[in-house]
């Protein structure tokens, strides 16, 4: 019996050279982001910074919401 509940897509990851050219900026962005509280939840593997792709997917429909509250004219 498998007791492993952990499914195939929470074990993508990705590196922050990876993740960074996903979206389009640099790393330094990806660490500036993070050292303001802002940036995606991560995890260390050695020395490198991994990304799991269904948090980023979170942490990237947070910001999309931020955004829209920000600019959501309905509201001012």
């Amino acid at each position: 019996m498998d007791t492993n509940n952990t499914s195939p897509r929470t074990l993508e990851v990705l590196s922050l050279p990876e993740l960074a050219e996903r979206l389009h900026v640099t790393a330094q962005t990806l660490y500036d982001l993070r050292s303001k509280g802002r940036g995606p939840r991560g995890f260390r593997v050695g020395s490198r910074l991994m990304f799991r792709v269904i948090e980023i997917e979170d942490w990237l429909a947070r910001m999309e919401a931020d955004d829209g509250r920000r600019h959501d004219r309905s509201l001012q």
